[in-house]
């Protein structure tokens, strides 16, 4: 049975991390990030080369979905929001209203989903990254959301 998890980068190490996606037995990570780095070095494990390397050593498979990343005008708007109420990007507690009804149409609504939920094994946890740690901070729940209820999908959302 195909099962789906979220995680995200945030107050992870890389063992966190690694540790975490193998508590949920997760054996495909697809990144939704537009871009595949993060800044800070306390972060440096993050970046793309780096983690797909991490990956690869712990068997987990790794994919890059650019097709699943908010625009940079999306951004935008939820940084203006986050601005608005005073939250930086790690301490978001949630997305803008705005943001989710245009991500939903302009980047869900034409996603073809299907080709995701083909790539998904059946014998491991797939799991959607991005860099909140928080899922209802993230796109990645918006994914998540979509996936379980058009695909009846069971998620879990890794925290540290």
């Amino acid at each position: 049975m195909k099962r789906l998890a979220t995680i995200g980068i945030y107050d992870f190490d890389l063992d966190g991390f690694l540790a975490a996606l193998r508590s949920a037995e997760v054996g495909l990570l697809l990144d939704v990030r537009q871009r595949r780095g993060v800044r800070g070095s306390e972060y440096a494990w993050a970046n793309a080369k780096r983690l797909e390397a991490a990956l690869w050593d712990a068997d987990i498979a790794y994919a890059h979905l650019p097709q699943l990343a908010p625009t940079t005008e999306l951004r935008e708007l939820q940084y203006a929001e986050d601005a608005r109420a005073g939250e930086g990007k790690r301490s978001r507690t949630h997305l803008a209203p705005a943001y989710v009804e245009r991500y939903t149409r302009e980047i869900l609504d034409e996603a073809d989903l299907d080709d995701v939920v083909e790539v998904m094994p059946n014998d491991a946890a797939t799991a959607l990254l991005c860099v909140e740690r928080d899922p209802e901070a993230c796109h990645r729940s918006l994914v998540a959301d979509e996936l379980a209820r058009s695909y009846d999908l069971p998620v879990v959302h890794l925290k540290p």
